[in-house]
């Protein structure tokens, strides 16, 4: 079924969304690559999927702060590829600081990444989906899409945004043959969360499992963070005939985060 369908995945040169590009492409889903990354690099990448996969592939750097270039970038992609059948936002950008001394160039920059840009890949690649009567649009939002937390503001807010755009979607789409969901996810094992782990490590003198089991559980009972294909093999199930009646939901895969 999903065979040489087209998805596109921003922010898909490391973490989740490498993660989900690889499991898609398995499947032998052609691929929108989407980093930040040189050119050259994201081509490089593109032909190693091209070539392992034997599927389709395109790169594209756009600038997910600016409007006109997602718009080019979305144009590019369906002249190219020829449809946009499964969108993918996962592009995002965090900063931590309290909110009366958050800077406002973190917040503008945050709130267009995590939030404006998912409105505007969605506005564009509707029309494809509608012409076919079938689409997937999956969000990844955060348990920050459902919960707060301190020094986080502006991604608490875009996150929550995220969620909110995400019925809104689903509920405009009902009989279009066309899904939207937000995945919340909580702790997610990136390079990121590692040098964090190593930083709070060397603070307090402990070994890094250590450091790494009391960052966890301080949040969730689960005491271990997920990997980021766990993330591609529930977006790729989202994506699949099984899934077609989830639609307007926010799924929390955040070690029982929200449960308590």
């Amino acid at each position: 079924m999903l065979k040489n369908k087209v998805a596109l995945i921003t922010g898909s040169t490391s973490g989740i969304g490498l993660a989900a590009a690889h499991v898609l492409a398995e499947q032998g889903i052609n691929l929108i690559l989407h980093g930040l990354m040189s050119f050259d690099e994201g081509q490089a990448l593109a032909r190693t999927f091209a070539e392992k996969y034997n599927i389709d592939t395109l790169f594209d750097n756009a600038d997910l702060r600016d409007p006109q270039s997602i718009e080019t970038f979305i144009d590019e992609a369906l002249v190219t590829m020829g449809s946009i059948d499964i969108l993918i936002n996962n592009a995002g950008i965090q900063h931590t600081e309290s909110a009366v001394n958050f800077p406002l160039n973190k917040w503008n920059d945050i709130i267009a990444i995590n939030l404006s840009a998912s409105f505007h890949t969605i506005q564009k690649s509707l029309p494809s989906m509608q012409k076919n009567q079938w689409g997937r649009i999956i969000n990844i939002a955060s348990v920050h899409g459902l919960v707060g937390s301190v020094h986080k503001s502006a991604y608490c807010a875009a996150k929550h945004g995220i969620v909110g755009l995400t019925k809104v979607i689903a509920l405009e789409c009902a009989e279009q043959g066309i899904t939207a969901n937000s995945i919340c996810p909580g702790w997610v094992d990136t390079p990121l969360i590692n040098n964090q782990i190593s930083d709070i490590a060397a603070k307090d003198n402990v070994e890094f499992e250590q450091a790494k089991y009391s960052l966890v559980t301080a949040k969730q009972p689960l005491p271990e963070m997920m990997d980021p294909r766990q993330i591609g093999e529930f977006i790729l199930f989202l994506c699949s005939d099984s899934a077609r009646s989830i639609t307007g939901s926010s799924l929390p895969m955040d070690g029982a985060w929200t449960a308590q």
